[in-house]
């Protein structure tokens, strides 16, 4: 297989994060308080808590695809005022372009930065046999099951080398068997390619199951009640006392920010 590793994957600091959106009648919405936390190179950080709490709009910030009200993102120490390339963000719908292929859809992202037909070719192809659907490259989404769309995905998000991958709720739209499935494949390809991962999930058992950290966020305004790592050797065995006793804590500490 070609090479996959070229971008290092970046530290994130979030420092002081305010983000509110105001209201037709003024009133207002404040989803995320004073929210600090860092991140270092190549951790899988996932963010829980109760629902309304600043999950995905915390993802978008350090996305770039909106902006504090206050205080600042930081990626490699630079700034983040916008989306970049360095940035992929992979969502819970599939957001796959019906009328292309699955290598078209892979490619999407290379066609748009212009790289050479070439090198887009050998990095799709790349990408497809990481996630293993080299043989439905020229299938459409039509004829994909939910988690072979998931898949195609999670290749688009890889193909344009992120250093840092977001994931929001990425699994959410599958049965729990495919989820499970997914859940395995990520931890594989994250070992792989080596990618800094801020990921989004109301599922306590995934957040133990995938992370390095876990950051559970209070009620809404969103605010870091806890940081708590998950201190597992990997892969891990649902069954095991220890990874119920996280599960126990985590459950513990969402219901209280409630």
């Amino acid at each position: 297989m070609t090479d996959t590793v070229s971008s290092p994957a970046p530290t994130v600091a979030v420092e002081g994060v305010h983000k509110r959106y105001e209201t037709t009648d003024g009133a207002g919405t404040t989803a995320l308080a004073d929210v600090s936390f860092t991140i270092d190179p190549g951790e899988f950080v996932t963010v829980v808590g109760p629902s309304g709490c600043g999950k995905t709009t915390l993802a978008r910030l350090v996305g770039g695809f909106e902006s504090p009200t206050s205080g600042r993102v930081l990626v490699d120490e630079t700034p983040v005022t916008s989306p970049a390339p360095d940035r992929a963000m992979v969502f819970q719908a599939y957001h796959l372009f019906p009328w292309l292929s699955v290598q078209e859809n892979v490619a999407f992202g290379l066609v748009e930065q212009g790289v050479a037909e070439d090198v887009r070719n050998e990095r799709v192809e790349a990408m497809l046999e990481l996630v293993g659907l080299s043989d439905r490259a020229s299938a459409y989404p039509a004829e994909l099951s939910g988690g072979m769309k998931q898949r195609v995905g999670l290749a688009r998000a890889l193909a344009v080398d992120p250093g840092l991958l977001l994931m929001d709720e990425p699994f959410g739209s599958v049965d729990s068997q495919t989820r499970r499935r997914l859940q395995r494949e990520l931890l594989d390809i994250w070992r792989t390619v080596e990618k800094t991962v801020v990921f989004v999930t109301h599922d306590i058992q995934e957040a133990v199951l995938m992370s390095d950290r876990v950051l559970v966020l209070t009620g809404t305004p969103g605010r870091v009640r806890d940081d708590v790592t998950v201190e597992l050797p990997r892969p891990r065995d649902r069954t095991d006392d220890a990874f119920i006793g996280y599960v126990d804590t985590l459950f513990d500490l969402v219901e209280t920010t409630i």
